[in-house]
């Protein structure tokens, strides 16, 4: 049976193909925290940047997504996990889809999404914090199909919740599941949530060397351990061909995208068990990075070889120790908060190739008796108009010149609509900034 071309691309993902007027996905337009948008400000009053709109939302660390004039918001409203439109331009509630939940964070942590909605020209990926795996269309909020993975794949309860965002590689959505004993890794099809293929867990990490930890030890998969991190996996091209890095709990593992077939496994994971992983991979040419916090766990880069099969390590150190922050990539340095808990949060410029520390910030509380002290804390960025754009933790707004030489601030602003924790990067999107905390999200000028 013929597909009718219209049928057909009405299901293309287009994510990639999204301009950078948009911000369709976790990390923008291609997934790395960068945007070619320009003439944004460089500098703005005391009162900080001109506020657009301003609006209180329900709960959740969950960053909003653009696509065609919407804004796409997954939060928690009493016992419902709501997938919201706004239009955003003026903060316009359009259309909204709600699920209940009974979801509770152990660690007494809040109870909202914490996965980025993933937008296509016409449709909507969510994926909540119990495991929910959503498709609505786009411009109507439509239910178009739902997985329940948690029931489907035997997924050992996680530390925080669900955390890792799907993304879309081969017309597929591929989802870091979490499941036993090889469910690792999932591939969904886009129309239908009908699962395409399932690997990683127990045939690629049993015996692999468990790196960094004390004596000759290997792996002896246990069928209750976690899989599942909170680093949402990476689609490049390497060596000339599609892979897909995803960082589980366990360590990096190097997939094709087509059929799921494991190329290679680097064990990467904390001696404390009560630990994540939860910074994405970062892939530059045929080199990925790879980043964690927990008691010296540390980084490492790895140099690809030819067939994606193996690897050499460049180095691996404790230049960045990253909790939850993606890294920002540019002309051969890392930009990034480092460090686990607040006290001893530092913002630094690390060279890519070798590990080296190019400059570094204190901006750790330990030293201020303030309870908001004038520091990020730990934070995100995200790259814009040859500026880092970074929010702390605590809801405090800078600007900052790409420079590897010294820390160039160019403006600061402590945004009085938000509060700690503010834990989802910052999003741009048609020279409007937009930030949230568990309770609030605001809409900033940035055109200059």
């Amino acid at each position: 049976m013929r597909i009718p071309t219209a049928l057909l691309l009405s299901w293309l993902p287009l994510v990639a193909a999204s301009n950078d007027l948009e911000w369709p996905q976790f990390l923008g337009p291609r997934a790395n925290g960068t945007s070619t948008e320009i003439a944004l400000i460089d500098k703005w009053p005391a009162s900080g940047p001109e506020m657009a709109w301003k609006k209180t939302v329900g709960t959740g660390y969950s960053a909003p997504s653009i696509s065609k004039g919407l804004l796409v918001l997954h939060h928690r409203i009493k016992n419902e996990e709501i997938v919201e439109a706004f239009d955003a331009e003026v903060g316009k509630a359009i259309w909204k889809y709600a699920y209940p939940t009974s979801y509770i964070d152990p660690f007494g942590y809040n109870n909202g999404p914490r996965c980025t909605p993933l937008l296509t020209q016409t449709h909507c990926y969510t994926f909540g914090a119990e495991g929910k795996l959503l498709c609505l269309e786009l411009e109507s909020g439509k239910f178009v199909w739902q997985r329940d993975t948690a029931k489907d794949f035997d997924v050992p309860e996680a530390f925080f919740g669900v955390g890792a965002t799907p993304i879309i590689e081969n017309d597929t959505l591929i989802v870091l599941i979490g499941g036993q004993p090889n469910s690792g890794v999932v591939a969904f099809n886009l129309k239908t949530g009908k699962t395409i293929w399932e690997n990683v867990g127990k045939k690629n990490w049993e015996g692999q060397p468990m790196i960094g930890w004390p004596g000759d030890r290997e792996v002896q998969w246990r069928t209750w351990d976690k899989q599942a991190s909170y680093a949402t996996p990476v689609a490049a091209t390497v060596n000339g061909e599609r892979v897909v890095f995803a960082l589980m709990r366990q360590g990096l593992v190097a997939l094709n995208p087509t059929n799921g077939t494991v190329h290679f496994s680097r064990w990467f994971r904390s001696q404390v068990n009560e630990s994540v992983n939860a910074a994405n991979p970062v892939v530059i040419g045929n080199s990925v990075f790879c980043s964690a916090a927990y008691n010296g766990v540390g980084s490492f880069l790895l140099d690809v070889k030819p067939g994606n099969k193996t690897f050499t390590q460049a180095w691996a150190g404790r230049a960045l120790e990253i909790h939850w922050t993606t890294p920002i990539y540019h002309n051969g340095f890392l930009y990034a908060f480092s460090g686990r808990n607040e006290p001893d949060a530092s913002f630094r410029c690390v060279e890519f190739a070798t590990g080296k520390v190019a400059w570094e910030r204190d901006e750790s509380w330990r030293s201020h008796s303030s309870k908001q002290p004038n520091v990020y804390g730990r934070g995100s960025a995200i790259m814009a108009d040859g500026k880092l754009i970074v929010l702390g933790e605590g809801g405090l707004l800078g600007l900052f010149k790409l420079n590897s030489k010294k820390p160039e601030e160019l403006a600061r602003w402590q945004v009085p609509q938000l509060n700690y924790p503010c834990w989802a990067a910052p999003i741009l999107s048609r020279k409007k900034l937009y930030l949230r905390s568990e309770d609030t999200l605001v809409c900033l000028k940035f055109a200059k």
